[in-house]
């Protein structure tokens, strides 16, 4: 399979490379101030945990519902037209959510109408980064660029929030609007400044042409003949489903079991940013064992060791709590950023829109089911036995990677399973 340009393999692939990567992190910082004061905004309107979640369930069923048909039309189109058309989407979203504020005209639906529409961008944007990323970058520093993004993701943990509350006190809602349509339009001018390769597609030869469904197909059945990836989307399901509830309910084991407030929550959410932080700069330093997935495994071991941690200590020991979550965070780069670097580095980039966002749509399928079963369970037996369960679960998931081959050589035998899928799947 052929791509038009590899620049992974050009000595100066960092400058064009993070010209765009710079444009998206402030895109990024714009879009969580946002975030934060849509639902702040929300909350002293309403008071009501009702509608918080709908909000958040609005932006939850693009993700897990359109992303593979987006994925499937990522691999078709430009993926640079595609990130400047999302980023111009939500920034016309939220021009016209300043006009909202600013006329005095604003309704809880149209707080719907804006979480609908950015996470469709981000179902269109996130596929089209992750497969710009593997045709710029080169393979052997794929892991260390997945560290920078881990990075970011902490420092956005704790600076955005508080920097949302800031400029709430110094701007009115419009203003702190329109911060996130500057932001979105400094991550367009970085696009328009930078070529970005494009993988050869069969759909540009008009004998080849199939519908979306028949490449969404071809996508599962990609996934699904390449034994390595079934059992590893199987394992991080298992890991999902564990841990998405354990931070859901960090706010009732401050309370509850720790006796603390919201300064108490705060801190336990920045020092787990923080881990974040530090595991990603680790990560983008090292880059990771030679073979990739030891890092994750040894990864999901270690996370926990700090979960089951922290469901066992006293509730006078919240000190504790802190350098369990620490460890916590500091293992997230190290899981999720490694996995990110194999698909990156071994699925073809032709494909590689349709077949993130499947994987990404299977994952986050478990987010419902995980917290319907979570809170009753909290419930009937404690928060902390959630925590003891949790770590029990993804320690032995983690270990068990280690005694199965299709998870431990999934990088070595990804090659038979694309020879015999790559002209099926294009």
């Amino acid at each position: 399979m052929s791509v038009e340009s590899t620049p992974r393999h050009h000595a100066r692939w960092a400058l064009p490379f993070f010209t765009i990567w710079t444009g998206q992190a402030f895109s990024l910082i714009g879009s969580r101030v946002v975030q934060f004061a849509l639902v702040w905004w929300l909350t002293e309107l309403t008071g009501s945990a009702t509608v918080l979640a709908t909000a958040t369930l609005v932006a939850l069923i693009p993700e897990i519902l359109l992303s593979p048909i987006a994925g499937a039309y990522v691999d078709r189109w430009n993926r640079r037209q595609v990130m400047i058309v999302a980023d111009g989407l939500i920034a016309l979203a939220s021009l016209w959510l300043a006009y909202m504020f600013w006329i005095g005209a604003m309704q809880i639906w149209h707080i719907y109408v804006i979480m609908l529409v950015r996470a469709l961008g981000g179902c269109f944007h996130w596929p089209a980064m992750q497969a710009s990323t593997s045709l710029m970058v080169p393979k052997e520093h794929l892991s260390r660029v997945a560290g920078l993004n881990q990075m970011l993701n902490g420092i956005l943990n704790i600076v955005g929030p508080p920097l949302g509350a800031l400029l709430l006190e110094v701007l009115p809602p419009a203003g702190v609007m329109l911060v996130d349509v500057i932001t979105a339009m400094l991550a367009i001018g970085s696009l328009l400044l930078v070529n970005i390769p494009q993988p050869a597609r069969a759909a540009d030869n008009p004998s080849q042409k199939t519908s979306i469904w028949a490449d969404i197909r071809a996508g599962l059945r990609y996934i699904w003949g390449w034994p390595g990836l079934v059992v590893l989307i199987g394992a991080a399901m298992i890991f999902k489903i564990a841990m998405t509830p354990a931070f859901s309910l960090l706010p009732l084991l401050v309370s509850k079991h720790f006796g603390g407030g919201a300064a108490h929550l705060s801190l336990l959410q920045s020092v787990s940013g923080m881990g974040i932080i530090a595991g990603g700069l680790v990560l983008s330093v090292w880059g990771g064992f030679r073979r990739r997935i030891y890092t994750s495994l040894m990864g999901m071991i270690v996370l926990s060791g700090g979960m089951v941690m922290l469901g066992l200590i006293p509730g006078h020991a919240f000190w504790l709590a802190l350098v369990c979550i620490f460890v916590v965070g500091l293992m997230i780069p190290l899981i999720d950023g490694p996995l990110m670097a194999i698909f990156q580095a071994t699925v073809a980039p032709e494909i590689q829109g349709r077949v993130f966002t499947l994987i990404g749509s299977l994952l986050w399928i478990t987010s419902p089911f995980s917290l319907s079963v979570a809170g009753p369970v909290s419930d009937w037996l404690g928060l902390q036995v959630w925590y003891v369960a949790a770590g029990v679960l993804c320690g032995l998931t983690g270990l068990m990677g280690f005694f199965v081959p299709a998870i431990l050589h999934i990088e070595q035998n990804h090659q038979a399973h694309a020879e015999g899928q790559g002209s099926e799947a294009s």
